[in-house]
């Protein structure tokens, strides 16, 4: 476990903040003119899911803890966890859904993610950067709805509600960005 100074410190390193382990979500240096630098943060507890703006100056250090990652495909969810299993070895492993709260709807049983792992144990879920959903209910189109950019609202088969264009119909299967939680287009 090294310490390392605010400007070393990179985007998903695990770091040890007030005593808990927390992700790196962003990490800037920032100076500002006529004026001191500072380290402009944003982390993610990994125990409580909880976002923590920081602000730091630049000779503040952290404890930067060894972590790993593994390709894991989800399983299903139970009491509050989502199971992965390793495809290989056919190991489980639980992730807490308190973990996973602003990914939730992203997380599908069958799809494969790479997982992160500190000290072996499994804390944080990367997500691609778009998944394919179907859709599950879609209300019909209205006649004559169509001047412009004209939209309606699905819901898909993970509980995710997505605006799309007019033609989209139940039991299609349509992707979805996982940033901004968009259509993209049909799988």
């Amino acid at each position: 476990m090294p310490s390392l100074p605010v400007n070393r410190i990179k985007k998903k390193n695990i770091i040890s903040y007030n005593g808990e382990l927390c992700v790196v979500l962003e990490c800037q240096v920032r100076t500002p003119p006529n004026n001191a630098s500072y380290c402009q943060m944003e982390i993610r507890s990994i125990k409580t899911g909880a976002k923590i703006p920081v602000r730091t100056g630049i000779n503040a250090s952290y404890e930067v803890f060894d972590n790993s990652i593994k390709q894991l495909e989800m399983s299903y969810e139970a009491d509050g966890s989502y199971v992965f299993v390793d495809p290989s070895s056919f190991e489980e492993f639980y992730v807490s859904a308190q973990t996973l709260e602003d990914s939730k709807e992203f997380i599908i049983p069958g799809q494969s993610y790479t997982v992160l792992f500190v000290e072996g144990k499994p804390v944080t879920v990367d997500l691609p950067p778009s998944v394919t959903v179907k859709v599950l209910e879609a209300p019909p189109a209205v006649k004559g709805d169509t001047a412009g950019n004209v939209q309606k609202s699905v819901t898909c088969e993970n509980g995710l509600i997505v605006n799309v264009p007019l033609f989209i119909k139940e039991g299609e299967v349509i992707k979805v960005s996982t940033e901004n939680k968009e259509y993209l287009g049909r799988a």
